[in-house]
Formats: structure tokens, C-alpha cells, sequence
């Protein structure tokens, strides 16, 4: 069983099997997920994509972010490979990288961290290469579906 609730453009808690939906919320965290990815772009330019989404109040909210290298990792799944991810909750999802907000400590202004989704795991790069972003937001509590 998926830990994974879908939810609707709208905002709201889709059908359990339904094949289309634009988020997900982890009950695990209370984190809310983009199902899909927001595009490509350089680190610097992450936030961009971020930004469009929060001008469209995707799926009715206005408070998307790019997530925290621990908050990515999370949502891959070991069990799997390529992509190494719940594809019932992720259905587009690539096996390519994935932008964090996190900075690599020994070198913040050159290096960020990424996430891998075709092995599960993580690697600093150039904040000038182009990987792939997916948003999240908090929701109030991990069993609510706000």
C-alpha cells in the first residue's frame, strides 16, 4: 500500500486509483509533492520554474519550493531502478537528476546537491548544469490533506 495520496488540479484528494492527478502528498512527512516534473533548468534558474508554478497557483497553492536535498532523497524508493520512485504517485518521473536547494558545504557558490531517480542516489555538481525540478510545499499535518 502507497503511502502516496493523490490530489487534483483543484487541490483536493483524487480517487485512489485515479490515473491523472497533479500532486501527491507523502503522509509520511506532510509533504506535498509535484506528480510531474516543472522542467529543466540550471540551479540558478530552479527557482524561475518554482516561481511560474506560484504565479499559476498550481493545484490551488501558492507556496511551492524547491526541496532540501533530504526532503528528495526521501522520496526515492531503493526498492526500485529507473526510475527509483513510487511511479503510481510518479508516473512521468525521469531517471535523471534532480535539483535540491541544498548547497555543497565545501564550495556553496559552485556546487549544489541532486538527486538521482534511475539509481536513488545523490551527488553534488556544477550549479551551471541542468537538471531536471520537481516542487514541494508543507501541508499543515502529514494526515491532512491541505
Amino acid at each position: 500500500m502507497t503511502h502516496f495520496t493523490k490530489i487534483t488540479a483543484a487541490g483536493k484528494p483524487a480517487r485512489v486509483n485515479a490515473k491523472a492527478h497533479a500532486a501527491v502528498i507523502d503522509q509520511r512527512t506532510g509533504l506535498m509533492w509535484t506528480a510531474k516534473d516543472v522542467g529543466t533548468a540550471t540551479f540558478a534558474n530552479a527557482p524561475t520554474l518554482i516561481d511560474d508554478l506560484n504565479a499559476k497557483a498550481f493545484a490551488g497553492f501558492t507556496d511551492w519550493r524547491l526541496p532540501t536535498l533530504q526532503e528528495l532523497f526521501g522520496i526515492a524508493d531503493h526498492s526500485r531502478i529507473s526510475p527509483a520512485i513510487d511511479t503510481a504517485a510518479f508516473p512521468s518521473c525521469k531517471g535523471g537528476w534532480y535539483w535540491s536547494s541544498t548547497v555543497y558545504a565545501s564550495s556553496p557558490s559552485d556546487y549544489a546537491w541532486l538527486v538521482s531517480f534511475y539509481l536513488g542516489s545523490a551527488h553534488c555538481d556544477l550549479q551551471g548544469s541542468v537538471g531536471r525540478v520537481r516542487a514541494v510545499r508543507s501541508v499543515s499535518s502529514p494526515a491532512s490533506g491541505q
